[in-house]
């Protein structure tokens, strides 16, 4: 059980786990995950984590197709400049691996903020806490459960 397991089943939320067998030397986690469960990347959401201001971390969930803007995620947080977060910043806050960073659960709960694309869709996958597990479970269920907010974060 991970802590992103732990949280959805403590607010009875509705969701599916799959697990998939991680190949170490994949160099997309998000692509791997939505290759081998042969979902669309459009579907599986990445957990990223910025640094804004160089003084607030925060969270971005956008689609494996997609690439973050700093500028759109900068703007949505009303700060000024964001870059991506260090490694060490990002395992700290959260309490996991990069490649396994779920949106929830999360030993720190830093603001969130959900690329809007994710409203289309009845559910979505974002990673279970460790390599190899993608919770899914739908977009309404993930906003309440990272107080996130949506907003336009791809470029």
């Amino acid at each position: 059980m991970t802590p992103a397991i732990n949280a959805a089943k403590k607010n009875k939320i509705t969701f599916h786990l799959h697990e998939y067998s991680h190949d170490a030397s994949s160099d997309s986690y998000g692509e791997e995950a939505a290759q081998k469960l042969g979902i669309s990347t459009e579907r599986v959401f990445k957990t990223l984590v910025v640094s804004i201001d160089s003084k607030v971390l925060i969270v971005a969930i956008i689609p494996v197709s997609s690439m973050l803007s700093m500028k759109l995620i900068a703007k949505a947080f009303g700060g000024k400049k964001a870059v991506m977060a260090l490694k060490s910043d990002v395992e700290r806050s959260t309490g996991y691996v990069l490649g396994g960073v779920s949106p929830l659960g999360q030993k720190k709960r830093l603001r969130t903020f959900i690329d809007s694309s994710a409203s289309q869709y009845t559910s979505l996958f974002v990673s279970a806490g460790k390599r190899g597990l993608e919770i899914e479970l739908s977009p309404k269920d993930l906003q309440q459960l990272t107080q996130g907010k949506m907003a336009e974060l791809c470029q």
